[in-house]
């Protein structure tokens, strides 16, 4: 609101000067006294598409493949040096990457990039995925930034972000924000925005990730303030800017409503790790728990084994996985097929016990060294990655379990909840016929 951004001759170079709350007006006048008759309260647009998606958040989740029972955390960067993604002269993001990969469980978290248009504009779509590639393969979304990122933040669970608007909006949706970089001397002490940054919880970058994200969830975020503080018309701008536009042009408004385009729902993006699994699993009876990470925590109990897409980029980590997965569909010709897949895999992977091809959300098939071939599929209220399915049963098998022969119910525990799964003998296919046959 200072004068170098508003006059030109000393006089405002602006026809309307948009506000979204009379607050920005009261620090209007104070900083730039000659703007105040150019501009107009007239509320915010983009918060208001908010709040009209506010229903279909579910969809939102379930865009981005997050599952019942996982928390989505949203890293969110505005474009200053300071930000989130620049950190100053900290570089507190490479090194919180591969950390929130190791210390939060695959199957408990799904983690989301919300960069400001300015990052990907002033680096290049390219420079941005390559930086971010290694963290892509372990699992984290990268959001659209145009037409994405409010779809994101109405799913979130939490925001780890910094003095941006988007960690203001976040608070606004009673989203917890933890302020991993607080731009300092960047914003008006004066703004609403400013007090939220000096009032939110900042995040320890040296700390431990999990436990900071769990404080965070388990506080209590009353949304009022922060809503309160981004518009004083909620719902209202559409009406009020149009009103505004048709007065400037001299002419009657339609007699139509004034409406917002809504947002969009995103293209279905579930996680796909290629980084290297370690999977802790304890076994009792018919339940498995089971936990993945990139990395096994110092001192954990439970047995531990490993997991690897076939698409990783370390051949090497094929060479001692214990499960190997593909996902794909069932009869893709290139593959040979889900069973000329699984086979092919075991036979060039001495070290694997068990190839499994996913085929579909909640659905897999799992072929094991000892010569069962086996589908396993979501029993009701189950949502879980079925990888997470094939690693249960690979620690049941372990645990001294045998191939069976009839249909059983395997229980997963993860992500706090307990998942049904159904495991059936897949019948030898004839020849003379097509597809596959579950055992009756």
């Amino acid at each position: 609101m200072s004068p170098e951004w508003l006059l030109a001759d000393g006089e405002p170079f602006v026809d309307g000067l948009v506000l979204s709350h009379p607050e920005q007006l009261a620090r209007l006048r104070r900083a730039c006294p000659e703007a105040v008759g150019a501009s107009v309260v007239a509320g915010d647009p983009c918060f208001d598409r908010m709040l009209a998606a506010l229903p279909h958040r579910d969809r939102f989740r379930r865009a981005l493949g997050v599952r019942h029972g996982q928390r989505l955390v949203v890293l969110s960067s505005t474009w200053n040096p300071e930000g989130f993604f620049g950190s100053g002269d900290r570089d507190i993001l490479p090194g919180l990457l591969p950390r929130l990969a190791a210390e939060l469980p695959a199957d408990g978290y799904r983690t989301a990039a919300v960069l400001h248009p300015n990052i990907w504009y002033g680096h290049g779509p390219g420079q941005i995925r390559a930086w971010l590639d290694e963290a892509c393969r372990g699992g984290l979304a990268l959001i659209d930034p145009v037409r994405g990122w409010r779809q994101a933040i109405l799913a979130a669970d939490a925001v780890v972000g910094d003095f941006g608007a988007v960690s203001y909006y976040a608070a606004a949706l009673g989203v917890p924000v933890l302020i991993a970089a607080d731009g300092r001397d960047k914003l008006d002490p004066e703004a609403p925005l400013a007090s939220f940054v000096r009032q939110a919880p900042r995040l320890d970058p040296h700390g431990p990730l999990r436990d900071q994200v769990e404080r965070l969830l388990a506080r209590e975020h009353p949304r009022a303030a922060a809503a309160e503080g981004v518009t004083s018309v909620p719902g209202a701008s559409a009406t009020l800017l149009r009103r505004h536009f048709y007065s400037l042009m001299n002419l009657p408004e339609p007699s139509a409503p004034a409406l917002l385009e809504p947002l969009p729902l995103p293209a279905y993006d579930p996680p796909r790790r290629t980084v290297m699994l370690r999977v802790r699993t304890r076994v009792d009876g018919a339940d498995v728990m089971i936990e993945r990470s990139t990395e096994q925590p110092y001192g954990a109990g439970g047995d531990t084994h490993v997991a690897v897409h076939e698409d990783t980029r370390d051949p090497g980590a094929l060479e001692v996985a214990d499960v190997i997965v593909r996902d794909g569909q069932p009869d893709d010709p290139r593959l040979g097929g889900w069973r000329g897949w699984t086979a092919e895999v075991l036979r060039r992977y001495p070290q694997c016990a068990m190839a499994v091809f996913v085929v579909g959300p909640d659905t897999c098939t799992v072929r094991t060294r000892e010569g069962g071939v086996l589908r396993l599929s979501a029993g009701t209220g189950a949502d879980v990655d079925p990888a997470a399915y094939a690693s249960s049963l690979y620690a049941w098998l372990s645990a001294g379990g045998r191939v069976p022969q009839e249909p059983f119910t395997l229980r997963v525990h993860a992500a706090g909840h307990v998942h049904p799964v159904c495991v059936e003998p897949v019948v030898p296919q004839d020849p003379s016929a097509g597809g596959l046959t579950a055992h009756p």
